[in-house]
């Protein structure tokens, strides 16, 4: 009897290489969908919600461009690398620092906004924040009577003794704190329900710049898109007038179209501008598995420099204090 080898086992390889191509291009639908969202700012439902995440979809973007790559799909890879291309070109640019940070002379202005989180937060800590920074401008937010106790018992006032405040229950109390003296003063409900409180802060050696507290409605529901929106929109425009600064929870990021319209009027956002536009300023400090975003800012219009931006944690607040250095054209 005669013994030989049993025939080779034939192995689909042409139906796992087709698998694999499919589930390749399958990756990149929903990436692509994201970037043109983004790009032309659809945000309709809950999709307004998802684009904050936008930066963590940048980097795993990465991951099909390389996977591509290694299996030798070069379409799938071009498409890839096309992506992921356009990706970073929408969220790089934050963490590297503008050539051109507006005047670099004048008098220095220091800001800072800090959401409160329905009035809870810690006021020690904020009042640290102001003294040891040596503020001159305090924005806040979601402000209440019981806030701006805590924040008198903590010695604010004889830090900012000039103040435009707008406490409410909840969450849409609002106030500005000042060094300086105001030449006119106000709060103004916006489309969502919140206050901003607003001010013309007269500056020693650079005259009167415009200030306000900025808060619109966040985007959690169908229900309060239309007024998110409306809030963004009509924010004030730099263009024209007193020079403005613009600080506050805007609830969005720099991947929301609204939020880069009222940049593009003549804004800078100052993290983007000194290259730290990465650094969230929000995040559910309750427990939920939910990424950290940035939708605390500080816009300080064009003829306005900036110096630097830190970001620190409030005890008891889900939102982190943005503290800004600005310069002033001298008057």
């Amino acid at each position: 009897m005669t013994i030989t080898d049993a025939p080779p086992v034939a192995r689909p390889v042409g139906r796992r290489r087709m698998v694999w191509t499919v589930l390749l291009w399958l990756s990149l639908v929903p990436a692509t969908i994201w970037l043109v969202a983004r790009t032309f700012g659809w945000d309709a439902g809950f999709w307004v919600q998802f684009l904050a995440f936008t930066p963590y979809v940048a980097i795993w973007t990465l991951i099909p461009a390389l996977g591509a790559l290694i299996a030798r799909r070069w379409a799938a890879a071009a498409v890839a690398v096309l992506i992921s291309f356009g990706f970073a070109s929408a969220v790089v640019p934050r963490v590297v620092a503008d050539g051109d940070r507006g005047p670099a002379t004048g008098v220095e202005l220091r800001v800072m906004t800090s959401n409160m989180l329905f009035g809870g937060a810690d006021a020690t800590e904020i009042v640290r924040l102001v003294r040891d920074n040596d503020i001159d401008v305090l924005a806040v937010q979601e402000f209440t009577e019981h806030g701006q106790q805590a924040l008198r018992a903590a010695g604010l006032e004889q830090l900012l003794p000039y103040q435009q405040l707008a406490p409410e229950w909840g969450a849409s109390g609002s106030g500005l704190y000042s060094r300086f003296g105001f030449a006119e003063q106000a709060s103004r409900r916006n489309d969502g329900g919140f206050q901003q409180a607003h001010a013309a802060v007269q500056v020693p050696g650079a005259g009167t710049i415009y200030v306000e507290s900025v808060h619109p409605l966040a985007p959690s529901s169908r229900d309060t898109l239309s007024g998110w929106s409306a809030d963004l929109r009509d924010q004030v425009p730099a263009d024209g007038g007193l020079p403005k600064i613009l600080m506050g929870d805007f609830n969005a990021t720099l991947d929301h179209k609204p939020l880069r319209d009222l940049i593009d009027t003549g804004y800078r956002d100052a993290a983007d501008t000194v290259g730290k536009g990465w650094i969230a300023t929000w995040g559910p400090y309750d427990g939920d598995p939910i990424p950290p975003v940035t939708i605390d800012h500080v816009l300080a219009d064009d003829r306005i420099g900036v110096k630097d931006v830190q970001v620190h944690s409030v005890k008891d607040s889900d939102h982190r204090a943005v503290i800004a250095w600005l310069t002033l054209p001298a008057a």
